[in-house]
């Protein structure tokens, strides 16, 4: 082994040792890490995409209390599914998982396939979710690229990644053996300690190996365009994501007819927009339309 090779092992290494000992006494008292049921564990993931845990510790017992298997979610009318997940957000993500439960259900005996290219094969099912199933269901030995932990990765290495080589970072960062623990821990550190306007470098178990850190954390952050770290969502107040889930919202309550669909999307002087967003709801499998233009959740 060459010298630059052995001293890139002996940082792995390093840093394994420090995250996984702060991760031990340190890692967030989570539902969804009290299971290794691949089921629950889709479930949760795709509840906390962009939404924040506080939002998503109520709901996912009580979902799970509903809905414990992909059989049971397939059985369920897609409106039901949509009207638990009010308060989550980003309501196509109900669509998704209603969607991978029929397929599993339909065409994989009610089970979720057990490898990545059968997790992929999946609707809605991309390529952090089907890491994270392997990792957090079976403990398998590859690297969950999230947005905290892609920013972990890009800090430390001091410069931003591409998309193949902040994979293949995240996936030889793994301890053999420890997939499920270094995965938590990656997230964790990223969530608590490595934010991404606020990083409290002196509580960080790694601070001593981040590249960025022994810089001096110059400008531009690394982690700033790297692949994986999320860039920021447009605003929200006045867009049409927050028209879409006022209707959604009112879809929950009963149907929307044509005429109060501009109210209730909060564009009462431009029925125009209105019409078009709730357009979106139909081809996102979000809701019907009838005949005379009443709008409803799917069945």
């Amino acid at each position: 082994m060459s010298t630059g090779a052995k001293s890139a092992q002996n940082l792995r290494q390093r840093r394994q040792t420090d995250l996984l000992g702060w991760f031990e006494h340190r890692q967030r008292d989570l539902p969804w890490r009290r299971t290794r049921d691949p089921w629950a564990v889709l479930v949760s993931e795709l509840m906390l995409q962009q939404t924040q845990v506080a939002r998503v510790l109520p709901r996912f017992e009580e979902f799970l209390g509903r809905w414990p298997t992909p059989s049971a979610c397939a059985a369920a009318p897609l409106g039901d599914i949509v009207t638990a997940w009010a308060g989550l957000g980003y309501n196509r993500r109900a669509v998704n998982l209603h969607r991978c439960a029929v397929e599993v259900t339909d065409h994989h005996d009610g089970e979720l396939p057990t490898d990545l290219t059968g997790l992929l094969s999946l609707p809605g099912i991309g390529p952090y979710t089907a890491r994270a199933v392997l990792a957090f269901a079976h403990e398998a030995d590859v690297g969950v690229l999230d947005t905290n932990a892609a920013r972990v990765l890009a800090r430390w290495a001091g410069h931003p990644l591409r998309p193949r080589e902040a994979q293949d970072e995240a996936d030889a960062a793994v301890p053999t053996g420890q997939g499920w623990a270094w995965n938590q821990a990656m997230l964790d550190l990223g969530a608590t300690t490595c934010r991404a306007r606020t990083p409290t470098c002196e509580d960080c178990p790694v601070a001593v190996d981040c590249t960025w850190h022994a810089a001096g954390h110059p400008s531009p952050d690394p982690a700033i365009g790297s692949a994986g770290v999320s860039g920021g969502q447009s605003r929200f107040d006045g867009s049409d994501r927050q028209g879409r889930g006022r209707l959604v919202d009112a879809l929950r309550s009963g149907p929307v007819a044509e005429s109060d669909v501009a109210q209730l999307a909060g564009w009462p002087d431009d029925p125009e927009r209105a019409a078009r967003v709730a357009a979106t709801l139909v081809a996102d499998g979000l809701a019907t339309v009838d005949v005379g233009g009443t709008l409803h959740l799917p069945s």
